[in-house]
């Protein structure tokens, strides 16, 4: 069974080389390209190809978009990221809207056909390469949590945090800790600061984790 493919991506040098060298398989046809995502999604409406090889950032229309886009109109369609971004920000996005496979495009030829038939097969890609990615990520939300453990808070903030999370407005707290309002703000900040929580859910979550206060309702 030959693998009906299009290809999208805003360089067209980039498309016709990767278009020459899938000629190559016997069981893949490139049947369309696409220099961006607008292209790409009246493309796959006429077409109906197996496959669609999506770039990720191109201008206007971008891949998420497009995938996005596409799979709302025909889910059972099989997209495959080929990006220059190896971060795991845009490997969560294309995931998240749909895609099947995502590799960089400073992967080997026998990859990029092997994902190809992964994904055509109704499996799912992740190139081996964007493991260490995922993991220098995941390694960062680590440091940043030892990071918060080691600026503790003091009195004065658990106290704040305390109030805060006891559902008491900005005036009530300057007026029960007899300072001002510009003061408790300042303790606010310092506080979603130090935390790394930036809303008054959050930091009542925390002060619930904590044992600061105990829980009456449901959050």
């Amino acid at each position: 069974m030959t693998i009906r493919v299009i290809l999208v991506d805003d360089h067209s040098v980039f498309r016709e080389g990767l278009c020459s060298l899938l000629r190559i398989e016997g069981d893949i046809e490139v049947v369309g390209q696409a220099a961006d995502g607008e292209e790409a999604i009246g493309l796959v409406q006429a077409l109906r190809p197996d496959v669609v090889i999506m770039d990720v950032a191109m201008p206007g229309c971008d891949g998420i978009e497009a995938t996005e886009r596409i799979l709302a109109d025909d889910p059972g369609r099989r997209i495959l990221a080929l990006s220059m971004h190896a971060d795991a920000q845009f490997m969560h996005k294309m995931f998240s809207v749909g895609a099947k496979g995502y590799l960089p495009k400073n992967c080997c030829f026998d990859e990029l056909v092997s994902a190809i038939r992964t994904i055509h097969g109704n499996g799912e890609y992740l190139s081996p390469s964007l493991n260490s990615a995922l993991l220098s990520d995941y390694i960062g939300l680590l440091a940043k949590e030892r990071e918060r453990d080691d600026r503790p808070l003091t009195e004065r903030e658990t106290e704040v945090l305390r109030l805060i999370a006891d559902g008491r407005q900005t005036k009530q707290i300057a007026d029960l800790l007899s300072i001002s309002v510009k003061t408790v703000d300042n303790h606010r900040t310092n506080l979603m600061r130090k935390l790394d929580l930036h809303d008054v859910a959050s930091l009542t979550r925390y002060a619930l984790e904590i044992g600061l206060i105990e829980s009456r309702q449901p959050l």
